[in-house]
């Protein structure tokens, strides 16, 4: 019986030695703890009272129940213990890890400090794709899943909207399969519901790297002065309502607000505005492993001496909203159009920071410039071309024509035509001989330049010889006009049986018949007797006159 008894203390003993231990707990829950990071550790403890944080051994200057490392870096990497009294708890070990997380998690619309009540925009980039990922904040005391709508199946970005802000921080981060997880986003909301507000970069300052903090007022048209401050000191007092830090060094990191003096449009009586913002705390972390661009002639390689053994090579080119992934999976790239480029290492853990930008100018032609060349070459081909046929058709243009055959050669060779002073003639007949001879048999006579005008016929003999049998006697100039008939005859003579008689001028008007005969003779058998002017027999029809026709039957 005493036995039994002894083996229930001894049970209760241990269960309330258990009960006392102490345990360390972080806040938010994360597998693997990046640079810039926000971190909590709790130490479990039933009461308020004291509790001391050791390090690696070394007591902390830290005596609440929580230990809040703002930025983590990698002198926070060790081993934690928390003390109350005589407890103290397990060793806790946290490594923070120098590279970068696979996906990017980054605000798209809205600012890292919002009021109460605000919300922002994220989006989620992860190069492998979002299919299967979550995101996640940390409000401090509690963490919840933050809703998004499903991606698609080979989607590598997703965007969505937080809920109303309403805790001083909130920290968010999407994780994926295989322990893979985003860098942390931190929003801040404003603790005096002022409508100014210090805006800074929503990730960590970087040694070395440049920093550009905004004196914002909320719904101002108009910012008259602004000063920047740094642990009370002011720092900057100037119309610009920006502080730019080219150069972060470790000094950098401190508490900064800033005081605007602005004014509203529809509000424009009275003194303006000046109003502090809440302050802020900027901290500063040293440089993940970063890789290293170098530029050599056309071609670019990448390297990274502290990145992993097993990882690819990427590179990227910079567009309108961000750094485009390219195909290239090898050190050495050679691009293929000018543009801004950049590149990383990437393993299966994580990847390097991306590396120095380079500025690329192609050296060969591009490709709308080539066309805007092809294109002033078809024009200007086409402008020569239409002056070619215009100078072929102009009137002051005189040709060179070759005979059919040499009177000179008996081998029908061709002998090349004389070219004809200029202004002589235009639109002379060709010649066989030379000028002044008389044209042999079968040959063309040239006109005389002057000799015919006016629609004047060819003669085949000399002016003024009677045109032989067969032959058209050429009209004199100024003898046919309004439509007279051609005569075989000399004019006078009677026309022979199965010729024509030819109208004198003026003799046929007002639609009178041809005669075979002369005028007046009586009509031959299986001839028609034209029907003098004005006669009319019964039963038989009077062809049309000026005044129109009477009716017969």
């Amino acid at each position: 019986m005493r036995a039994m008894q002894r083996l229930l203390l001894l049970a209760e003993f241990v269960l309330l030695a258990r009960c006392q231990k102490l345990q360390v707990d972080i806040s938010p829950q994360l597998e693997k703890i990046f640079l810039g990071d926000l971190i909590r550790l709790r130490c479990d403890s039933s009461n308020g009272s004291e509790v001391k944080w050791y390090m690696n051994g070394t007591e902390q200057n830290q005596r609440s129940h929580t230990l809040k490392i703002e930025v983590a870096t990698l002198k926070h990497s060790g081993i934690y213990q928390c003390e109350r009294g005589t407890l103290k708890s397990d060793d806790y070990p946290i490594t923070v890890q120098d590279y970068v997380p696979k996906a990017s998690l980054t605000i798209r619309t809205g600012q890292p400090v919002v009021r109460k009540g605000g919300s922002v925009i994220l989006q989620l980039d992860h190069e492998d794709g979002v299919k299967g990922w979550k995101c996640w904040v940390n409000t401090g005391e509690q963490t919840q899943k933050v809703p998004m709508r499903r991606s698609l199946e080979k989607a590598v970005r997703v965007v969505f909207q937080t809920h109303r802000l309403e805790a001083p921080e909130s920290v968010f981060w999407c994780t994926g399969t295989q322990q893979l997880r985003s860098n942390q986003i931190l929003v801040r909301t404003s603790v005096s519901e002022q409508y100014v507000a210090l805006e800074m970069y929503p990730l960590p300052a970087v040694v070395g790297e440049s920093l550009t903090l905004k004196c914002l007022v909320w719904g101002a048209e108009r910012i008259i002065r602004a000063v920047f401050y740094k642990d009370t000191k002011s720092i900057q007092e100037s119309q610009q309502f920006t502080y730019h830090i080219d150069n972060v060094t470790d000094s950098t990191g401190g508490r900064y607000k800033c005081e605007a003096t602005y004014t509203y449009k529809q509000h424009s009586a009275g003194p303006p505005y000046q109003v502090f913002s809440d302050e802020q705390n900027v901290f500063v972390q040293v440089s993940p492993m970063r890789a290293v661009l170098v530029s050599a002639g056309s071609s670019m390689s990448c390297s990274c001496l502290r990145c992993r053994a097993n990882g690819t090579y990427h590179w990227y080119i910079y567009h309108g909203e961000g750094w485009l992934l390219m195909s290239s999976r090898q050190r050495v790239m050679t691009p293929e159009k000018s543009g801004t480029y950049a590149c990383r290492m990437v393993w299966t853990e994580g990847r390097s920071a991306l590396s120095n930008v380079h500025i690329y100018q192609s050296k060969s032609i591009p490709m709308s410039i080539v066309v805007i060349l092809v294109l002033l070459v078809v024009v200007g081909l086409g402008v020569c071309f239409c002056f070619i046929i215009k100078r072929r058709n102009t009137t002051d243009q005189v040709y060179e024509d070759v005979p059919l055959r040499s009177r000179d050669t008996a081998d029908g060779g061709y002998d090349v035509l004389k070219k004809r002073p200029q202004g002589e003639g235009e639109y002379d007949t060709l010649q066989p001989g030379a000028s002044g001879e008389q044209p042999k048999e079968g040959e063309y006579q040239a006109l005389k330049k002057g000799e015919a005008t006016e629609y004047d016929t060819l003669q085949p003999g000399a002016s003024g010889e009677q045109a032989k049998e067969g032959e058209y006697q050429a009209l004199k100039k100024g003898e046919a006009t309004e439509y007279d008939t051609l005569q075989p005859k000399a004019p006078g003579e009677q026309a022979k049986e199965g010729e024509y008689q030819a109208l004198k001028k003026g003799e046929a008007s007002e639609y009178d018949t041809l005669q075979p005969g002369a005028s007046g003779e009586q009509a031959k058998g299986g001839e028609y007797e034209a029907l003098k002017k004005g006669e009319a027999t019964e039963g038989v029809y009077h062809t049309l006159g000026m005044g129109g026709a009477e009716g017969g039957e």
